[in-house]
């Protein structure tokens, strides 16, 4: 079953909302120019209400190393989202100081995009049109993808069931795409949860 990551969650409604809907995970996100962006301070609170049986993924751009650690090794998050420059060293040693998995994204624009994901030693790897674009990519160039895949980039209530029939990835990860007016809605929330999950239930 292709599981379900909302992302961008800023709010105790959003946490709330969230736990009525079950996702296996979510997402903080600890990139200052993101109009997501949360503290740490922030994310502990939002963890702190969160189902113990969802996992909190934080998702990086650039950031120092150990800052990343310490969020990991205080239990804030549970898994570490890579978007930046980060190279494979950064990402073992991560992982290795931790021993929490790391999640690595990739923009994919082109076949050596896709080569590149496939060769990364992150736990996992996130295919996406752009940070946080809102905008889908042309799905044929990870047809033959093998290896367990985040999938984001422009997905919504509208596409989702036909990524999960179509692609069968590991895990959906949407954030614009159950959002108004740049918050998240629970409708939109539930939607979205309900398409993903649609084959399960059928």
């Amino acid at each position: 079953m292709t599981k379900i990551k909302l992302c961008g969650l800023t709010r105790m409604c959003d946490v709330e909302y969230a736990n009525s809907l079950k996702p296996e995970y979510v997402g903080f996100v600890f990139a200052p120019k993101s109009r997501r962006y949360v503290s740490g301070i922030r994310a502990a609170a939002l963890k702190d209400r969160l189902e113990t049986d969802i996992l909190a993924v934080g998702v990086f751009v650039n950031e120092n190393l150990e800052t990343a650690a310490e969020l990991l090794r205080q239990g804030v998050i549970d898994i570490a989202q890579l978007h930046g420059d980060e190279d494979e060293e950064y990402i073992a040693k991560l992982r290795e100081i931790t021993g929490r998995p790391v999640i690595r994204a990739f923009r994919i624009r082109n076949e050596r995009d896709v080569m590149a994901a496939e060769a990364s030693c992150a736990d996992y790897v996130l295919l996406d049109a752009g940070a946080g674009c809102g905008k889908s990519f042309d799905w044929k160039l990870i047809e033959n993808v093998e290896r367990p895949y985040f999938l984001a980039g422009g997905l919504s209530a509208d596409n989702v069931e036909e990524a999960v029939r179509h692609l069968h990835p590991y895990a959906v990860d949407v954030s614009s795409g159950i959002e108004t007016e740049g918050y998240k809605d629970r409708e939109k929330m539930a939607a979205f949860v309900e398409a993903a999950r649609k084959d399960v239930n059928a």
